[in-house]
């Protein structure tokens, strides 16, 4: 690799020295440096990481409290414009040094090894020998397969309809009925029902399949000796828990688990790709991972009164471990089965469920390390690349190599890779954050490990966030969703990036990133208005629907302010006036949930997408206003004209509403007490209960 030490010096403000064979002949510079002033020690090599990490551990009086790997030859010095990477070496050294990020609550699994296997018999038995020397195998037959079970009796096995299969590692609840007619603790494998049976009902695995059955019941007669065969028995429900499921059946089976991100604990094995059994053999003991997320309720927008808003994370998320608690205004999240995509705090308008694994300013700062460091060092044309850990960052690594061996271009000397645990995690918050602090642009790459619905809500983001920067006259395109399923299509995707060029502030922005992710996309969006290119900024910039801003419009005729929308708005952008009827909008404060639009009882709210550039933007402004509507007895005013008059209009007809009764919706709450109690043409009606008199009840 051409490497400049003194230039990536410079940019890291420290002195470099250059190794070549650190890993050999020159480790003892390795082992001097652990023994240094006690700071992390960064070494940019990650083929030797496990040789290093022992080496560490063979050396005495070590002193450094960390020790980091970051990799800058795939990613950096083997592409065909490395000469010209040095910035981009710089930046991915400085980020690395970083301390590591804050530890966050723990998911607890605890698994002692029992494991069901579901599917044919003989294929479940294959499976079986080769797992029961470590776990603790059953089977729940689902067919004879093509040659049945063994004669010897190795495993239990449960059989009839599979009713339910939900849970995780640890932690997996199966209900079943028992619906087949042979009793198989009883059954003794003599075979004599498989030979007697006419219609062949009955197969290997001692299970009769009652479409085929014309109940001669001559396998009854058969059974004598042993009685385990009755067609009479009832079939009732049974239930079981174990700790991991071995799945074989087909893929469309059901109850099983379809969703894209199944949970920890459950395998699908289609019998040839044996690897996939190691996976079970080392789920025994006790586990833990991070707890991803965190959710504020008090500022979710998922529902209020019963009425649904936001759905935006239930509908993304891949485990489905997000669900509907909507009677107690608010969602609800599994952290056993939450695989820590962060999908869901992406499209969430209201930051109400966050990333915590790492933390926003965790995070942001190793972005802006990146961005400075790289301007620092000389670099133009930042664009921060986000991949997965796992396939992205190995498509990366091919690159790396396929480049090295000229046999393509490789990794551009401006493209900075990001490594996170999921490409989903994040979102418009961070990308206009990347852009103010120097990006040119922000990609994205996918491989066949996301979801489907990931790459729409991404894409859904990335148009709102292009929305606002073309509005605000940075032109090109900032940010895009590279779907590569080979190192063929992102080396094409790279090069072409090269072709575009993008308009972004000539000044970067210095802020961090706040916890709150409404208050870091204000920060974004203060620096970007404020660098903004335009001689004269529009009112208003429109948005797409998935925006997270927006106002909200009100038809005023329909409108009787009886403010629902305001109980039901979570974010405060919906007012009311302590003084008098009037409802009133701050549109800083909108997220475009809908809880105002579905809550209305007239249907006279619709939500406008939208970012607006007006300085009155933060301040509350009036939406409708009416006469207050004063009581016909005391004068004090209890409702607005146009609410009570249609309440009137309505309730005029009705039988319960007449003459007196009708007046007394014209009175404030008390004075109509009042006036019931002290009307004298009311008919009292007694009643006689349990020899007691119960009088003075009105209707």
């Amino acid at each position: 690799m051409p490497l400049d030490a003194r230039r990536i010096g410079q940019a890291l403000g420290e002195e470099l020295t250059l190794h070549s064979t650190l890993c050999r002949r020159e480790a003892p510079a390795f082992q001097r440096a652990l023994k240094g002033d006690g700071e992390a020690v960064v070494v940019a090599c990650t083929q030797e990481q496990r040789l290093f990490g022992e080496l560490a551990e063979q050396t005495e009086g070590v002193t450094t409290h960390e020790l980091k790997f970051v990799n800058i030859r795939e990613t950096a010095g083997w592409s065909r414009d490395a000469t010209q990477a040095t910035p981009k070496i710089a930046a991915l050294l400085a980020a690395a040094r970083l301390p590591e990020p804050e530890p966050v609550p723990v998911v607890n699994f605890k698994s002692a090894g029992r494991l069901l296997i579901i599917g044919p018999i003989d294929a479940a038995e294959r499976a079986a020998a080769l797992l029961q020397d470590v776990l603790d195998v059953s089977i729940f037959t689902t067919g004879a397969g093509r040659a049945g079970g063994a004669q010897a009796r190795r495993w239990p096995v449960l059989g009839g309809r599979l009713q339910g299969l939900k849970g995780w590692l640890g932690a997996f609840d199966v209900e079943w009925s028992a619906s087949n007619p042979i009793d198989l603790d009883l059954c003794t494998r003599c075979n004599a029902c498989v030979a007697v049976c006419p219609e062949n009902a009955i197969g290997l695995d001692y299970q009769i399949d009652l479409a085929l059955c014309q109940s001669h019941r001559a396998c009854v007669a058969a059974c004598s000796a042993a009685g385990a065969i009755d067609f009479e028995r009832a079939a009732p429900l049974q239930s079981e828990r174990f700790d991991l499921i071995l799945d074989l059946r087909a893929a469309d089976a059901t109850p099983t688990f379809l969703q894209h991100a199944p949970p920890q604990g459950y395998v699908r094995w289609d019998g040839r790709d044996a690897a996939t059994l190691l996976k079970l053999r080392d789920l025994v003991g006790e586990f833990e991972k991070p707890k991803f997320f965190q959710y504020k309720a008090a500022i979710c927008a998922h529902a209020r009164n019963e009425q649904v808003g936001c759905s935006a994370c239930i509908d993304v998320c891949s485990a489905e471990a997000i669900s509907s608690e909507k009677s107690r205004q608010q969602i609800k999240v599994e952290p056993h089965l939450c695989v820590g995509c962060g999908a869901c705090t992406t499209v969430c308008p209201t930051g109400a469920i966050s990333y915590a694994y790492p933390r926003a300013g965790e995070q942001g700062a190793r972005i802006k390390a990146l961005l400075s460091t790289y301007a620092a060092a000389g670099g133009q044309g930042a664009t921060l690349m986000v991949h997965s850990q796992d396939k992205g960052q190995a498509l990366i690594g091919e690159l790396g190599r396929a480049a090295q061996l000229k046999l393509m271009n490789g990794v551009p000397h401006q493209v900075m890779p990001l490594a996170v645990w999921h490409t989903a995690s994040l979102g418009i918050d961070v990308w206009l954050s990347a852009i103010a602090w120097g990006a040119e642009q922000v990609l994205v790459l996918t491989t066949d490990e996301e979801a489907p619905q990931y790459l729409d809500g991404l894409q859904a983001q990335m148009d709102v966030a292009q929305a606002l920067l073309n509005g605000l006259g940075y032109s090109g395109t900032h940010f895009k969703l590279l779907r590569a399923r080979s190192t063929q299509d992102l080396d094409h995707a790279l090069q072409n990036l090269q072709q575009t060029t993008q308009r972004v502030p000539k000044i970067a922005a210095r802020f961090a990133m706040a916890p709150e992710k409404r208050s870091t996309l204000e920060l974004a969006l203060d620096h970007l208005i404020a660098k903004s290119p335009l001689k004269a900024r529009p009112e208003l910039i429109e948005l797409p629907a998935a925006s997270p801003f927006g106002a909200v419009l009100v038809d005023k005729d329909a409108c009787t302010l009886c403010l629902s929308c305001v109980n039901a708005c979570p974010a405060g952008a919906l007012l009311d006036h302590h003084e008098r009827p009037e409802l009133r909008f701050i549109e800083k404060n909108c997220v475009q949930c809908g809880l105002c639009e579905s809550t209305c009882p007239e249907d006279a709210i619709t939500l406008q997408p939208r970012l607006s550039l007006a300085a009155e933007r933060a301040q509350p402004r009036v939406l409708n206003s009416a006469q207050p509507y004063g009581c016909i007895r005391c004068g004090k005013p209890f409702g607005t004209v146009q609410a009570i008059e249609a309440m009137l209009g309505r309730l005029a007809g009705h039988a319960m509403f007449q003459g007196a009764a009708l007046e007394r919706l014209k009175m404030c709450a008390d004075c109509r007490v009042i006036d019931i109690y002290s009307a004298t043409d009311e008919v009292q009606i007694d009643a006689v209960a349990d020899g007691r008199n119960i009088q003075g009840w009105r209707p």
